[in-house]
């Protein structure tokens, strides 16, 4: 059996990071075709700052001088240090052949090294990925559905007609628009509010709430921004109290202005009950209308089991592209 290299890259080992980019972008090509593929600027951003300001611990995997796989690593020490996540890629060339599972064992073993006591990893639905789990002794824990919505497809008037329902709904509040960094006014509201997205569910996966502070929104709002990402936040905020109830976050790619990226929408406990969420993702669309009116597409994850945000995305027309198996077990 041939031997496997592996060893650690940074995101100024330039040839590493390409071949990485290549290699991640040609598993997602064979996997999951309707995805939009990484751009390098954006994929090395990634690889420098993360989601939000925690970057991945980056591995390529070689046999005879020739890279196979990568793998991302992800520690948080904000919340949940017991756990390593992982991401990795074999081509589609050199499956079969067992690199991935001597990966894997060396990466488990990166991951307990690091000193976590979990680790969780994720593959679109397949008899591949499932019988790879099992080998390795990783129990499924949760899935995951890939929406996206067809603007175009919308028939016209419709997003006005939801909105208008929800609104009927919400008269006790007012929305407010946001572009780019949160206004340092808001900030602290703001902390307090994005935190409600620990509400959503997760399942059987063994995670604790994150934590959320001025400075991860901060870094979020960075990453995201220096990766090539115009953000736009809507928030309901109560007129009587000036509470912020809920909020929703797109990003639109600069590069590609037409495709855009659903990341969090979130109501507060003491909110629900108003159609917020409606409220907030329709008047999202109707506003990116106005200020991006070549956007073409939103993608949206949620775990297949959040049945009211479903409801939501399904009214807007979003569509199923793909369902992703989600993994953990102890170490």
């Amino acid at each position: 059996m041939a031997a496997l290299e592996i060893h650690r890259f940074a995101p100024d080992d330039t040839e590493d990071v390409r071949t990485s980019f290549e290699i991640i972008n040609a598993v997602a090509a064979a996997d999951a075709p309707w995805e939009h593929p990484w751009l390098f600027d954006r994929f090395e951003g990634f690889l420098r700052k993360g989601w939000d300001g925690e970057p991945p611990v980056c591995y390529l995997a070689s046999v005879d001088g020739k890279a196979v796989g990568q793998a991302f690593v992800f520690y948080s020490e904000r919340d949940n240090t017991h756990l390593g996540w992982v991401w990795m890629g074999v081509l589609p060339e050199h499956r079969r052949l067992g690199y991935g599972s001597r990966f894997f064992a060396h990466v488990q073993d990166e991951v307990r090294a690091a000193g976590r006591t979990s680790i969780g990893t994720d593959g679109w639905e397949s008899e591949r990925a499932v019988g790879f789990a099992a080998k390795h002794g990783l129990e499924k824990k949760s899935q995951a559905i890939m929406r996206r919505q067809t603007l175009s497809e919308i028939p016209k008037g419709h997003l006005q007609e939801l909105y208008d329902e929800a609104a009927a709904r919400a008269t006790d509040y007012e929305l407010v628009r946001i572009v780019g960094r949160t206004p340092e006014h808001l900030v602290d509201a703001m902390v307090e509010l994005v935190a409600a997205i620990n509400d959503a569910p997760t399942d059987d996966l063994d995670i604790e709430d994150e934590v959320f502070s001025a400075e991860r929104l901060a870094a979020y709002e960075t990453s995201q921004i220096e990766r090539g990402s115009r953000l736009y936040r809507l928030v309901a905020r109560h007129k009587e109290t000036g509470e912020l109830g809920g909020h929703t976050v797109i990003a639109v790619e600069t590069q590609r202005p037409e495709i855009g990226d659903q990341h969090d929408t979130a109501v507060a406990a003491a909110h629900r009950g108003h159609r917020l969420g409606l409220l907030l993702k329709a008047g999202m669309l109707l506003w990116l209308a106005e200020v991006e009116p070549q956007l073409a597409s939103v993608d949206t994850w949620n775990a297949e089991s959040n049945d009211h945000m479903i409801a939501v995305n399904e009214a807007l027309g979003y569509r199923i592209m793909g369902r992703e198996l989600q993994y953990q077990k102890s170490l």
